[in-house]
């Protein structure tokens, strides 16, 4: 939908009128300054996304101030699925330090081929080292334990390290896990190596996650349709439609709504498993959200809701998407009404669900909490938002993640409004401190 923000004041002002509101009445329920308002009706100042969905809200205009000023989106589409592989290699120096790197694929390597065991030659300064598979089989059989039971707790494990550790640690360990669980499988009977080929999709996954929250949304896409190739190599199917699901969020993240909502509806109507059909509604219901369409983005909660209590996943197994959320589709629906301008009704729904969040979830509690300080900020609760991001802040540092960093960004934007409170000033140095350490988002 092409933009008409010139359309917006004009528009604007007109509803406002309309509906007998002065601008102190509109400025106090949007949250913006009656000058900001006064500068947007005038053309003064263009319109924000967000303040039309919120306008819209206030003036009950059914959508008509939202769709002048559609989410921009960074891009046009994203990027289509990877038909080239990709090798990572270890390069570890004497002195202890170490990375992994990524060179071009061999020719002639496919799904299903795997590079040797054994150490590489030295290069440089440096070392390039494989990994002694057969080592690594013969350690599991040694401790009684089977190859799938051993990975299956190194990825539980993995997730777990995931709520406490930033993302950059944690890639070199889960780009060596998928591959280390891929060339296992390859070297076991049939039976297992189905397993683990699904146990080295799960990896790949996580890793694409990780990739997503240190800000690299290329590299998450890739690991993604990694992910998808293992999983199909594993006849397991139904891991595409979540490639779809994975995809319509970065979409989201990207500004593009209209594809992100294409790709979910996809991924909802697809032929798989409830979960991931009800993850799909999920984020469709956010798109639907973000472009101000209230009706449409309860009805896909509700089928959210609806599918995802048909989940029948055996949850002592690794479950796809979020694993620390008692209600998802509450947290969900806190996320959509603060899109929809409804910030006091966000803040109830977040405030529940965090509150259920078990102690150690330290990512998702953080995401939560940020979120939550965010709608208080919004419904003008200032005071009671800088008492939340205040525990919050050493935690950002913490886990180092991009989505976090991106609302924490949004809620300093508005406790700038509000420089003369006390909470805010005392704030204003540890939040700025923060910020200042956050890398950007990149797409590369």
């Amino acid at each position: 939908m092409p933009e008409r923000t010139h359309e917006f004041g004009p528009e604007l002002r007109r509803r406002r009128l309309a509906a007998g509101l002065t601008l102190d009445r509109l400025a106090a329920l949007v949250h913006y300054s009656k000058s900001h308002l006064s500068k947007v009706e005038t053309g003064q100042k263009g319109p924000t996304p967000e303040l039309a969905r919120w306008c819209d809200t206030a003036l009950d205009a059914g959508g008509v101030l939202a769709a002048l000023v559609p989410e921009r989106a960074v891009s046009a589409r994203l990027p289509p699925a990877s038909s080239d592989g990709e090798v990572w290699s270890l390069r570890m120096h004497k002195a202890g330090a170490g990375r992994f790197e990524s060179a071009a694929r061999q020719p002639g390597s496919t799904v299903g081929r795997g590079a040797g065991a054994g150490a590489g030659a030295s290069r440089g300064s440096g070392a390039v080292f494989a990994f002694d598979l057969g080592g690594l089989r013969a350690a599991a059989d040694a401790a009684g334990t089977t190859l799938v039971e051993a990975s299956r707790a190194a990825f539980i494990q993995s997730r777990r390290l995931g709520q406490t550790a930033g993302p950059g640690l944690l890639l070199p360990s889960l780009i060596a896990q998928t591959h280390t669980t891929e060339q296992l499988a390859l070297h076991s009977g049939p039976r297992t190596r189905r397993d683990l080929l699904v146990l080295a999709a799960r990896f790949a996954e996580y890793t694409g996650w990780m990739a997503q929250e240190s800000g690299n949304d290329e590299a998450a896409l890739w690991w993604t349709d990694r992910a998808v190739e293992l999983a199909e190599a594993g006849d397991d199917r139904h891991l595409a439609a979540y490639g779809l699901v994975r995809r319509a969020l970065v979409s989201l993240l990207r500004g593009d709504v209209a594809l992100a909502i294409g790709l979910a509806a996809h991924a909802r109507d697809a032929d798989a498993p409830p979960r991931i059909r009800g993850l799909a509604a999920q984020h469709e219901a956010q798109g639907h959200a973000l472009d101000g369409n209230y009706s449409a983005c309860m009805h896909s909660l509700d089928r959210a809701r609806e599918l995802l209590a048909l989940d029948r996943s055996d949850f002592a197994e690794p479950v796809i998407g979020a694993s620390h959320v008692p209600d998802v589709v509450s947290l969900y629906t806190g996320w959509c009404l603060y899109h929809l301008g409804r910030p006091q009704r966000a803040a109830d729904y977040l405030a529940r669900e965090t509150e259920r969040m078990p102690s150690h979830a330290l990512r998702t509690r953080t995401r939560a909490g940020v979120r939550l300080a965010l709608a208080h900020a919004a419904s003008g609760q200032v005071e009671h938002a800088c008492d939340l991001l205040r525990p919050l802040l050493g935690h950002v540092g913490l886990v180092h993640s991009a989505t976090i960093l991106a609302d924490l960004r949004r809620t300093a934007r508005l406790l700038g409004r509000h420089p003369r409170n006390a909470a805010v000033r005392e704030l204003s140095p540890d939040l700025t401190a923060a910020l200042t350490a956050a890398p950007p988002r990149t797409t590369r």
